[in-house]
């Protein structure tokens, strides 16, 4: 008891050591905390991060002239997202980022000319608004960047004229591996790939297309895709037929040499008016000739399905002058172009690794026409 007696009167004593000590501060003050200690001289602390989920999507205004509509508002608008209705957070206009990839390799279509496709990427160049950016590869042969990204496009005109070579056997898939580590230096919402192309490849490396398709999907890209695959189909039946109906007879080596010993002469098959029916023996050539006609049937459908899905435009020409203007339409349709932002409401660290959410965009208001990408590949912001 009487240890316990000494420790009552040790812990009153402390008790008023420490009021003692409070009650001399300034009134109405507190002790000032301790300042973290400053970081050594040339370093600099690291920034608070703070990872912010938002959706940033394309959509492409047109009124019913095929005009850009220049007036929409953010309650103009209804996004769906695997058919669950999202808030909007904002709808602008911001720059656009223009890839061009360009096939060069057009041994096996006599439609596919650099002079042509350099014609093509030029008037669309010409076409763009001021501010939007632009970048162009080839793939023909091997995979080269003619110009990196740049707003002056006046520069990428001129590389095209001075870089831009024919080759033989096309690169497609490292072409668009390339264009999507490319895309992936510029700001996501305004990403554009024109694909001027007849997506045929060697059936090896068939093999890694849907990987390439994959990675262009995953930057958010826009792919519009101008196809030499029709007219090149056209002009090869034109030049081959199986059969020729003609008053031409296929000259033989003695009618070579006749001409040149009796040039003043008439020829033969003039003086009896024959009619004369080809046909092309050359089977193996026609058979080559079949399974690129074939491989462009393919090619189409998966080249119309991949600009579907991402928002963006297939053209078929059925003519060079036709396939050059489209140029021009490709470039107005990458105009009309708005940026809808939005938070998802299943969050994105949610998502499964390779995760595509279906994305779906009505408009309120009449007169106007709106279409977007399908859907994009979910990925989590975690760190």
């Amino acid at each position: 008891m009487k240890n316990l007696g000494l420790l009552s009167l040790l812990f009153i004593w402390v008790l008023m050591v420490e009021v003692a000590a409070v009650a001399g501060q300034t009134p109405g003050t507190w002790p000032v905390p301790k300042s973290p200690p400053a970081a050594p001289a040339g370093e600099t602390q690291e920034p608070l991060k703070v990872f912010t989920e938002e959706v940033i999507i394309p959509i492409f205004v047109l009124d019913g002239n095929r005009r850009f509509g220049p007036t929409l508002e953010v309650e103009d608008l209804l996004v769906f997202e695997d058919d669950v209705l999202q808030e909007n957070g904002s709808v602008r206009r911001e720059p656009s980022s223009v890839l061009l990839l360009l096939d060069t390799a057009g041994e096996k279509n006599p439609a596919m000319k650099t002079s042509i496709t350099r014609e093509i990427a030029s008037l669309l160049i010409s076409n763009l608004r001021s501010g939007d950016r632009v970048a162009a590869i080839q793939f023909g042969d091997h995979v080269e960047t003619i110009h990196s990204w740049t707003t002056q496009t006046d520069k990428v005109v001129q590389a095209l004229k001075a870089k831009l070579f024919s080759g033989k056997r096309s690169r497609l898939v490292d072409g668009l591996m390339a264009g999507a580590a490319h895309l992936r230096e510029v700001p996501a919402g305004g990403r554009h790939v024109v694909l001027i192309t007849d997506g045929v490849t060697s059936s090896a490396d068939r093999i890694g297309l849907p990987e390439a398709i994959l990675e262009l999907l995953s930057v958010h890209a826009t792919v519009h895709v101008i196809s030499y695959t029709s007219i090149g189909r056209k002009i090869i039946q034109r030049q081959n037929p199986l059969v020729v109906v003609t008053n031409e007879k296929r000259k033989s080596a003695q009618d070579i040499a006749n001409e040149i010993m009796y040039p003043s002469e008439p020829r033969e098959e003039i003086r009896r008016r024959k009619i004369y029916v080809i046909v092309d023996t050359d089977i193996a050539m026609r058979r080559q000739r079949k399974k690129y006609e074939a491989e462009t049937n393919q090619s189409e459908k998966w080249l119309a399905s991949l600009a579907d899905t991402t928002g963006g435009m297939m053209v078929l020409a059925s003519s060079e002058a036709e396939m050059i203007e489209q140029g021009a339409r490709v470039a107005r349709e990458i105009d009309a172009q708005y940026v809808v932002a939005y938070r998802p409401k299943r969050p994105l660290a949610l998502s499964a690794k390779g995760e595509f959410r279906s994305i779906k965009v009505a408009i309120r208001r009449g007169g106007l026409q709106i279409h977007a990408r399908k859907g994009y590949v979910a990925k989590s912001e975690k760190r």
